[in-house]
This record gives structure tokens, C-alpha cells and sequence, in this order.
């Protein structure tokens, strides 16, 4: 999967209702808008999967990942969407964090100087997906760079739910955007204990993910990147909903994602999400900038833990 490599993470203007709503939970809406509703979706599989249908999801979605490989949205005016932190989110730390709007992000991400990040890590439940008949994704990830306007590269991994003909697929996966996703295992569950993590050492980089449920679906690979190309200035928690050359896939409804033992290592000391120098969380909205699709709670005591829970699916 090409996670992080769509980045459209963006100021919007007006968007203090979205995000106070996203953030906060409120019921209100903003005058003028529609109310969005937050219930799941009304069809959706259960069941024992065909194991034909398993494998034409599969070879389904790794056709979407490979269209998917290298491609940027653009922004209103030109130029690609991305989030900057300002001064107020560099000195954010742990006394608080910065909330910024993305079309295809949420969730957490910590920045800094080049060379700030050495490892990022998370455990969470894998999330229960509900399917309409409509081709929908969700990917739920740790990983390094990429929040930033010089980031070029992010070094992720993580699990994603697929769903294809009304029924949900979930799969591990890594990938060291430009480059391609790699999808490993096919037979997560929800509720599987899902711990990933990201490790760089000099120019090589760790990509760890154990299913501690279903062991099969684990893995650990090495990848090399130069130390002028993956600048290592951004460390994420986050979920997304991907992006190909015919725009952004559907947000796939999932119960809650609440990754725990949230941890990065920046500049050699070892902390949670807002021990950092630029802690920022993040809220996905919709594409005309009105309302979130998704709620993110506030950090945990510590800065280890958070939730989020789907609103809409676009």
C-alpha cells in the first residue's frame, strides 16, 4: 500500500467547526450544513470469507497499490497538500499539542529537525470493519517522516482493512514510500494484538510488525535509505484512507482504533507521542473542508495513547 505517499495535509481555512467538532465530540453543527450522520454503515458482511473471493480481493488490491505508487494530490492553486507545523506547534511539546486538517490523515505526528527520529513504535487492536458493497480502505499505521514539506519519503508499517464486494479483507503490510507497498499477511482478524514499529539505525531502517494472534501474518524486514533522502524529521500515528490516480478512497467504518504504548526516540530519549519537539495531532475532514470524518480523542497522561473513531466515510 502506498500509505503516506498521498499526503494531503494542508491548512484549510474555516475549518475551526470541523475540527472543534472532531476534536471535541460536539453535537452542533456549523449553520448552514448539513448534519452528518455518524451511524454505521446498514449493509455489511458477516460470515465465513469465500476462498475464491479471498484471493480475487487480494489480487484486487494489490492492483490498487500499484496504480497507487508515486502519485500526489494536488493542491487548490498548484503544488501538493501538506502540513507545516508552526512556531506554536514546535514548542507545543508535552504541555499540548497543535490540531491540523488532512483529506486523508489522522490521528498523531511528532517533528523536528532532520535527523530527529531514530524509532516509533504502537500496539493496538486490530479495529472490526463494517462493508458496504462499495471498494473502501482504511490503514492504520506508525511510521517515520512524511509530515513535513521536505519530507519525500515515509518508512511505514501497519495493518489495513479492505472492503471488496461487501466483505472485509484485513492484511499486514510495510512500505518505504516512493517505492511500492508490500502486503504480507492475509489473515488478520479483528481484534488481533497488532504491535508495529519503525527503527532506524545510521541508513538502514527496521520494519517490525507482530501479530501476536495470528503469528503468520508478523514480520520484520531491513531496508537501506540514504541519510539525504529519508531525512527522519517526523515520527506518525496514524489512520488513513489512501489515495490513488482517481482520487481518495472511502474511509471503511471501523469501530475505534486506540493505539497504546505509543512510543518515539527523538534526538537519543526515549518518550510517548508528545515528548517531542512538534507533537501535532491530526483530524481527517472531508474533501469540501466542512466537516470531519473522523474523531480523535486527546492524548493520554503521558502521551502514549489515544482514540479514533469513524464519522463518514468521504
Amino acid at each position: 500500500m502506498k500509505a503516506t505517499g498521498q499526503r494531503v495535509r494542508d491548512r484549510v481555512a474555516g475549518l475551526a467547526a470541523a475540527l472543534a467538532l472532531a476534536a471535541g465530540g460536539a453535537a452542533a453543527a456549523v449553520a448552514g450544513t448539513p448534519a452528518q450522520a455518524t451511524a454505521v454503515p446498514a449493509e455489511h458482511a458477516t460470515g465465513t470469507h469465500n476462498s475464491a473471493l479471498a484471493v480475487e480481493a487480494k489480487a484486487s488490491l494489490v492492483r490498487y497499490l500499484k496504480k497507487n505508487r508515486g502519485w500526489n494530490i494536488p493542491a487548490p492553486g498548484g503544488g501538493p497538500h501538506k502540513v507545516t507545523p508552526s512556531t506554536t506547534n514546535l514548542g507545543a511539546g508535552a504541555g499540548g499539542t497543535a490540531t491540523l486538517p488532512s483529506y486523508n490523515w489522522s490521528g498523531y505526528y511528532d517533528s523536528g529537525a532532520t535527523g530527529t527520529f531514530t524509532s516509533v513504535s504502537a500496539t493496538w487492536a486490530q479495529p472490526t470493519t463494517l462493508c458496504t458493497p462499495e471498494q473502501r480502505l482504511t490503514a492504520f499505521w506508525v511510521g517515520l517522516d512524511g509530515a513535513l514539506a521536505t519530507d519525500q519519503t515515509v518508512e511505514q508499517d501497519g495493518t489495513l482493512a479492505y472492503c471488496f464486494q461487501g466483505q472485509a479483507y484485513y492484511y499486514t503490510w510495510w512500505e518505504l514510500f516512493p517505492g511500492s507497498s508490500v502486503t504480507v499477511g492475509s489473515t488478520v482478524q479483528p481484534g488481533d494484538m497488532i504491535s508495529a514499529s519503525v527503527t532506524r539505525s545510521g541508513t538502514s531502517y527496521t520494519l517490525s510488525l507482530t501479530d501476536s494472534s495470528t503469528p503468520g501474518n508478523s514480520f520484520s524486514t531491513t531496508q537501506t535509505c540514504a541519510a539525504g533522502t529519508c531525512l527522519d524529521q517526523s515520527a506518525e500515528w496514524i489512520v488513513e484512507r489512501p489515495a490513488f490516480p482517481i482520487g481518495i478512497t472511502p474511509l471503511a467504518y471501523f469501530d475505534v482504533w486506540a493505539p497504546f504504548n505509543a512510543s518515539q526516540t527523538a534526538n537519543g530519549t526515549n518518550g510517548g507521542i508528545a515528548a517531542g519537539p512538534g507533537a501535532t495531532s491530526v483530524v481527517m475532514v472531508d474533501a469540501t473542508d466542512t466537516y470531519p470524518l473522523d474523531n480523535v480523542s486527546g492524548l493520554s497522561v503521558g502521551g502514549a495513547s489515544f482514540t479514533a473513531h469513524w464519522l463518514d466515510s468521504y
